[in-house]
């Protein structure tokens, strides 16, 4: 940790020597060309193809081209898209309304039988990293009685969940939607959607660029061109906006956010994210890879297993220590899946930093001694992620788990947890309800129902399973359901399912003369990027 803080100190020193430089030598700083928008991405996009695989970078780019039939505010609330209408007709069906005078972006409309082929499309890709079958799963049957109209036949009754479900499938011609080769989307031939932006060039790792669709049927942008330069690393990203090569970076290095305020050529804004950081841990297997006594040798049964240990680790951890020395005061305490403004949030407060109470836990679980664990988190993917991985290791270590760490950049990172290598693994996730965020997260691996797409620990608690169907399925108000969403997220905790950590903030740095409200979702959406 002290060698971390030295090295942010130093880059905090040189950003301020590059600040002063460029202000006083009166350098053209955060200069752009009147037509086009360039944004500094944090995170890697791993391909143009909107259904394969479900993870911030990609769906947020996905948004610039194919559209969704729910789409939601800067507040993770959803407002009418390509669908203008969502309404259950009896206890298993579904009607909707589709937004009538809509083209793609080769001039064909926009009809009710692109939904269909859209929505049956995820469960045809095999091996996807990311699934967005549990999205579609619930859905039994589609019908297309009209152009513009969709019937939905639900394999759930009473399914309260659909606005989100249709807010996270991005809508794609018929035609485009029986293609399942992933080089023909990042090399633009199945690059058509209904969005504000055609697509240009995808160049992974570097940069992708969108041209404005001046057929859009909704607002005109102000942008000619955006471009996306993936920079993923914090100083480079910095520099970047500081030299003027992007005119808005996403993800604020914590150690520049200060200078940047202070600088009257840029402005930042923020808001609380509605991603959480948490660690998942193996609780399925017996023997876990990465977990043996102190010598190396593997234990006779997996900790993890064990709700004992779990709840040692959850009050190991010094979250306001994380939130203030880490993080900068840049997130706040996590007590849940979800942050505390997401519906659901079950308004709980954090487990106490307690390390004597841990070792306690842990004796009684039958590990006075501790054990050994290799930690393993991504390096380029969330906020001071490694820094965050280094801190938790060494608050472990202290309660007797002696922890070693292991930091991969995201692509590996995803591609080895999914696969189950990791015993203990750090994830950020972020939802617009807490029932929808367990489904996923917590729900008992199973293809046929969607439920645990993420679930890398297969955790399996059947009570929880049938608290999160009964909170997906309550559809006689908001408020009863929220109530179900919230039993299970303290069902969650109270079994500590996850440990969650913290809830980062959303932040974006600009050069003045841009305006951009910030969203808790985090995504840096063009379209909704304007001039002063």
């Amino acid at each position: 940790m002290k060698a971390s803080h030295r090295s942010a100190n130093i880059r905090h020193a040189l950003l301020g020597a590059l600040l002063s430089v460029a202000v006083s030598a009166g350098l053209p700083v955060g200069t752009a060309h009147a037509e086009d928008l360039r944004i500094g991405l944090a995170a890697d996009v791993t391909s143009m193809d909107p259904h394969w695989n479900n993870a911030g970078p990609n769906n947020a780019i996905a948004l610039h081209i194919f559209e969704s039939l729910v789409f939601m505010d800067k507040n993770a609330r959803y407002i009418p898209g390509l669908a203008l209408s969502w309404k259950p007709v009896n206890a298993i069906t579904w009607e909707i309304k589709l937004r009538p005078n809509v083209k793609w972006h080769d001039g064909a409309p926009f009809t009710s039988e692109d939904v269909k082929a859209s929505l049956e499309r995820p469960d045809k890709l095999t091996n996807s990293p990311g699934s967005f079958t549990s999205y579609t799963k619930p859905i039994a049957r589609i019908d297309t009685p009209d152009p513009l109209t969709v019937r939905l036949t639900m394999s759930v009754p009473n399914y309260a969940n659909l606005a989100n479900d249709l807010n996270s499938v991005p809508i794609m011609p018929k035609k485009v939607a029986a293609t399942l080769t992933q080089a023909d989307f990042d090399s633009g031939k199945a690059m058509i959607g209904t969005g504000p932006f055609k697509f240009v060039r995808f160049a992974r790792g570097q940069e992708i660029v969108m041209a404005k669709n001046p057929d859009y049927w909704g607002p005109k942008v102000d942008w000619d061109r955006a471009v996306f330069r993936i920079l993923t690393d914090n100083g480079a990203r910095s520099a970047a906006l500081l030299a003027g090569d992007v005119d808005v970076i996403e993800s604020v290095p914590s150690a520049d956010v200060a200078k940047l305020k202070q600088n009257p050529k840029f402005k930042i804004e923020q808001t609380v994210s509605w991603r959480t950081i948490f660690w998942q841990m193996d609780q399925s297997r017996d023997n876990s890879p990465f977990v043996t006594d102190k010598a190396g040798k593997p234990l006779a049964r997996n900790p993890f297993k064990d709700a004992r240990v779990r709840a040692a680790v959850s009050h190991a951890l010094n979250r306001d220590a994380i939130v203030s020395r880490i993080m900068e005061g840049l997130a706040v305490p996590a007590s849940s899946i979800v942050s505390p403004q997401i519906f659901g949030h079950p308004g709980t407060r954090p487990d106490a930093y307690d390390v004597e109470g841990a070792k306690k836990l842990l004796a009684q679980a039958g590990y006075p001694d501790g054990f050994a664990l290799t930690l393993h988190a991504t390096n380029n993917r969330y906020l001071n992620d490694a820094q965050v991985a280094q801190a938790t290791a060494s608050m472990l270590t202290r309660i007797g788990i002696q922890t070693k760490v292991e930091t991969l950049p995201v692509a590996a990172y995803f591609t080895r947890a999914r696969q189950g290598e990791f015993s203990f693994q750090m994830l950020g996730w972020g939802s617009a309800a807490a029932d929808v965020a367990l489904r996923s997260i917590t729900g008992t691996p199973n293809p046929k129902t969607g439920y645990g797409t993420w679930n890398w620990g297969k955790y399996s608690n059947p009570q929880l399973d049938k608290l999160i169907e009964t909170s997906l399925t309550t559809v006689s108000s908001d408020k009863a359901r929220e109530e179900n969403a919230r039993a299970a997220a303290k069902l969650a905790l109270a079994d500590h399912a996850i440990i969650p950590s913290h809830s980062q903030l959303a932040m974006w740095a600009m050069r003045k003369g841009l305006r951009y409200e910030a969203r808790t979702d985090e995504w840096s959406l063009a379209q909704f990027f304007h001039k002063e």
